[in-house]
């Protein structure tokens, strides 16, 4: 099996002394696979830009390891910068200059001679649909054009490990789809990228792994996807001719437990407290198994008819504040 593009175990960071230490990591321990989008999720203070400096080689770990590309970031700092890039939420490029002055400056940074730093700096522009705009200096660009172009920016070395940090945060709706079509192109390509960002929207679509973390810890690592299963889909009734007795009998042979009128409901199950008329009815269906006919089944074997009904998919934003409830509790 190829080296993970990104290792941790035990990791630890510890700002400060005595009374006013603050452990920032608290022993994480993270394997990211090559080609894989990781978004990192988490409130503010829960550690995740400690965690991308120590990776970046911008801090030193308290205890641990790091490792980048199979390189310690301790040890062999060098070779884990020369690994990977990173684009910062706000952008480092010269705006006096034109998008292919940037891009050249930036590759004959990289090492590379002059007429392969303008082929370099042209083919990104093409790939990033920039060519139009590449003699006109920056400051004339749209926001979504210099996103882009620090995107370009960041991978004129061809790093193994991208590292965005919020890379759509201001963005209007059609540039912030720009971007993601451009990371979802790159991890295609075989490039790994380290995302951090607030959009739970964006992660849903984005991240192969969504790492959660609290107060320096691991809470959840896994895909967007067993995330929110973990608390189930909704199930709403309507036009119920019974109480809520019948239609908890009715259902709990499937395994249907949670079942509740709206204004009762649990919130984790995204209850619409709406309308509530005795006959509406909502439950959380945990098992991925349940499709509507077989419900539709249960509740006809017990005498039970339902004028509409349907079985809707969580949002990531809701598995995240179920996750931060129970982590809370």
């Amino acid at each position: 099996m190829p080296e993970p593009v990104i290792r941790t175990a035990g990791l630890v960071k510890v700002f400060g002394r005595g009374e006013r230490q603050v452990r920032a990591l608290d022993g994480i321990d993270l394997q990211v696979e090559l080609g894989a989008v990781t978004c990192l999720l988490g409130h503010n203070g829960s550690g995740k830009t400690t965690l991308v400096r120590i990776l970046t080689t911008r801090t030193r770990p308290t205890e641990g390891l790091a490792m980048v590309a199979g390189h310690d970031v301790v040890a062999e700092p060098d070779a884990v910068r020369r690994a990977l890039a990173v684009t910062a939420q706000e952008t480092t490029l010269d705006a006096r200059l034109s998008g292919r002055e940037n891009l050249g400056v930036l590759a004959r940074l990289w090492g590379l001679a002059p007429r392969a730093a303008a082929r370099r700096a042209d083919q990104l522009l093409e790939e990033y649909d920039l060519a139009e705009a590449a003699a006109r200096p920056v400051s004339t660009w749209s926001g979504g054009m210099r996103r882009r172009l620090d995107l370009a920016a960041s991978l004129i070395g061809s790093p193994h490990l991208l590292v965005l940090d919020e890379p759509t945060t201001g963005l209007d709706p059609e540039s912030r789809t720009t971007i993601w079509r451009s990371i979802e192109a790159l991890a295609r390509d075989g490039t790994s990228v380290l995302l951090t960002t607030q959009y739970l929207d964006e992660a849903d679509r984005l991240a192969d792994h969504a790492v959660v973390l609290r107060q320096g810890r691991v809470v959840a690592d896994e895909s967007p996807t067993r995330l929110k299963r973990r608390i189930g889909r909704r199930l709403v009734l309507q036009g119920v001719g019974a109480g809520l007795d019948r239609v908890q009998a009715a259902l709990a042979p499937v395994g249907v437990t949670e079942v509740a009128e709206p204004a009762s409901a649990p919130e984790a199950a995204g209850a619409d407290v709406t309308g509530r008329d005795g006959s509406r009815f909502i439950a959380r269906v945990l098992d991925d198994r349940l499709t509507l006919p077989v419900l539709l089944d249960a509740l006809n074997g017990s005498g039970l008819t339902v004028s509409d009904i349907g079985l809707q998919e969580p949002t990531l934003d809701e598995a995240y504040l179920a996750l931060m409830g129970e982590q809370h509790d």
